[in-house]
């Protein structure tokens, strides 16, 4: 028995990813991609953080308006931000108003620019990517069989945190991991494709 869903156009999806167009789109075109560049990894990163205790539906919604707040992730402009722009970020409404979020966002900016100034441009992608499992693994056949956490989440939260990381717990890295395609957890026979990484 599978827990795929079958969509208008045929295919079978994980069941999220037939639950709403937006997540329909997302999961077609997005999630399990592998995604490469320092800029986008602190993206993810960010919105991952963000998510923590809310549906993704809701950060997934507010994309672009947290990209329009944050200066398009830019990590420089980030961590330079001062109370102005921590006062502006608490009165967006386009955006998730959470100040302990807001304020992870911009030590993260800090945390990712120091790396890329110790290591240079593509730190935070090499680091991040470090910590990719060896080989392809199957995709897990039910839902019950996607975990929460693994080993190399738990690693990657370490690493993150040891660099000045926050809210970057295991099960937080784990979700950017899928979301990023380290990993592949559509389920099997899932009509998605992952892309080259």
């Amino acid at each position: 028995m599978s827990d795929l869903v079958r969509g208008d156009d045929g295919l079978l999806r994980c069941p999220w990813g037939a639950s709403t167009p937006d997540y329909q789109r997302y999961h077609d075109t997005e999630w399990g991609r592998p995604v490469h560049g320092d800029v986008a990894i602190f993206e993810r990163l960010t919105l991952e953080a963000f998510q923590s205790g809310l549906s993704w539906l809701t950060i997934l919604r507010k994309r672009d308006s947290f990209r329009a707040a944050f200066d398009g992730f830019d990590i420089e402009r980030v961590a330079g931000y001062a109370d102005g722009e921590r006062t502006r970020l608490l009165e967006d409404a386009r955006i998730v108003r959470n100040r302990a979020k807001v304020e992870a966002t911009i030590t993260n900016a800090r945390a990712a620019a120091a790396l890329r100034e110790s290591d240079g441009e593509g730190a935070l992608d090499r680091l991040v990517w470090s910590f990719a499992p060896a080989g392809r693994r199957a995709r897990p056949p039910r839902l019950v069989d996607i975990v929460a956490s693994t080993p190399e989440s738990t690693a990657l939260a370490k690493a993150l945190k040891k660099h000045g990381f926050v809210f970057v717990g295991p099960t937080t890295m784990h979700a950017a991991m899928q979301a990023m395609g380290l990993v592949d957890d559509h389920l099997t026979g899932c009509a998605a494709v992952r892309g080259a990484g």
